[in-house]
């Protein structure tokens, strides 16, 4: 098929998901009786915009929000208020969360370090789950949490939403379709201000900050806000730097667009902090990984501080075939050709992804389908990928990973990396 745009876009819109308007007005009129209550767990930044959008469908009511300031707290069941809605019950503690029987799903958009346990006690509570990306903070929280979706049969969707769009969909069609020729590599890249972060000394705990709950299962560890609300997934304990905040999104593209579903063969990396070296942070504010296959390669490199990359993209991930280069963004993808070998093409993005994302979830949840449109099972997967990149840079090592015996073959010492020891009184969920 000779692949233009316009005859692209024409095969391939049965494949994408695309609402024209994503106001209430596009989901139709539900009754009460039809509406899901929906609680919040971690209530800034995503976790609020992730409910947010679920409310402007008029299907979903929230009914409680949970969180350790109690300022934010407050300003966001007051926030809902202001948007006509009825005031939610607060918590500090997610487990009273948990108890009540009229939750019907909750979301999870509390720090990396404590998604693992939310999540299992949310679907041991028999409530279904949208957690945010990354779905863990370890390899073997990621585990743990597909079997506890799988034994309690919950449906779980995670917030990849980029799973979701349009022009990301119709990305995987062309790719599937062989018209870029034999892709031999994949370059995925992200260059960011915010990763690097400036030291501050240590100060009290802000007014009506429970700090100790925000640690949970991680180290004691003296309060720095250097280290806590927007910046704490610059240190271990809590996340993965770059690697697992905006790796995991597009290192899913990477893999979808190879449909590749298990563990690369070679994980080989690199990382330091070489542009801020006496910068708070804790990750690499610079680092290179290359995961190896049979009949491909697919690296990622970020870079902190710096937003200039290839072809004018702070971010982007770039399939490289015999017939020409794909690169792609939440803006747009584009096709280079190689020579005349095929047509130059570009694609845009609706930006409509995160509103279909959770629509996608509350119709999974009403019609009991666990295949939601980013599964337990491919956020377990995307957030392996980022770890291991991880690890192999604190390891400066090339590394083979079984996922099946869950352990780093010929390195041992890699090993500890694997599963996070928790701090009493929490526990592990087995």
């Amino acid at each position: 098929m000779n692949f233009t745009r316009r005859n692209f876009l024409k095969t391939t819109a049965t494949a994408a998901v695309v609402l024209p308007t994503m106001g209430a007005e596009a989901f139709g009129k539900v009754s009460a009786s039809d509406k899901l209550n929906v609680a919040l767990i971690g209530c800034r930044n995503m976790g609020w915009g992730n409910l947010s959008d679920m409310l402007l469908t008029n299907e979903a009511e929230c009914v409680a929000l949970c969180d350790i300031d109690q300022t934010v707290l407050n300003n966001r069941s007051a926030d809902l208020e202001k948007r006509g809605k009825k005031k939610p019950d607060v918590y500090g503690d997610y487990r009273k969360l948990l108890e009540r029987k009229d939750v019907d799903a909750v979301i999870v958009g509390t720090p990396d370090h404590w998604h693992c346990l939310q999540m299992v006690d949310a679907c041991a509570a028999g409530k279904d789950v949208y957690v945010e990306k990354p779905i863990a903070n370890s390899i073997a929280e990621c585990d743990a949490m597909v079997a506890a979706a799988k034994k309690h049969k919950r449906v779980v969707q995670v917030g990849q939403q980029q799973r979701s769009s349009a022009h990301w969909q119709q990305m995987v069609e062309y790719l599937r379709s062989g018209t870029l020729g034999t892709i031999g590599r994949v370059h995925i890249w992200g260059n960011f201000n915010y990763a690097a972060v400036t030291p501050k000394p240590d100060s009290p705990v802000p007014a009506g900050v429970d700090f100790e709950t925000w640690l949970g299962p991680t180290p004691l560890r003296t309060f720095n806000e250097q280290r806590f609300h927007g910046v704490w997934r610059m240190f271990w304990n809590y996340g993965g730097g770059l690697m697992t905040d905006w790796g995991v999104h597009l290192l899913d593209m990477g893999l979808w667009g190879l449909n590749v579903t298990g563990m690369p063969d070679k994980i080989i990396a690199t990382g330091g902090k070489f542009y801020y070296p006496q910068g708070a942070h804790e990750t690499f504010d610079s680092q290179t990984v290359s995961y190896l296959f049979g009949n491909c390669i697919m690296s990622w490199e970020h870079n902190a501080g710096v937003e200039t990359g290839p072809y004018n993209r702070s971010y982007g991930v770039l399939f490289k075939g015999t017939n020409g280069t794909l690169v792609a963004d939440r803006d747009n993808w584009m096709v280079y050709p190689e020579r005349d070998k095929t047509p130059e093409m570009k694609v845009d993005a609706d930006h409509q992804d995160h509103k279909l994302h959770v629509r996608n979830f509350i119709e999974c949840v009403k019609t009991r389908n666990f295949q939601t449109a980013c599964t337990i099972e491919n956020g377990s997967l995307c957030a392996k990928y980022a770890h291991l990149g991880n690890i192999a840079a604190r390891m400066n090592a090339a590394l083979v990973y079984d996922d099946a015996a869950k352990t780093f073959k010929g390195a041992p010492e890699a090993n500890q990396y694997i599963k996070p020891a928790y701090r009493a009184p929490w526990k592990f969920p087995e």
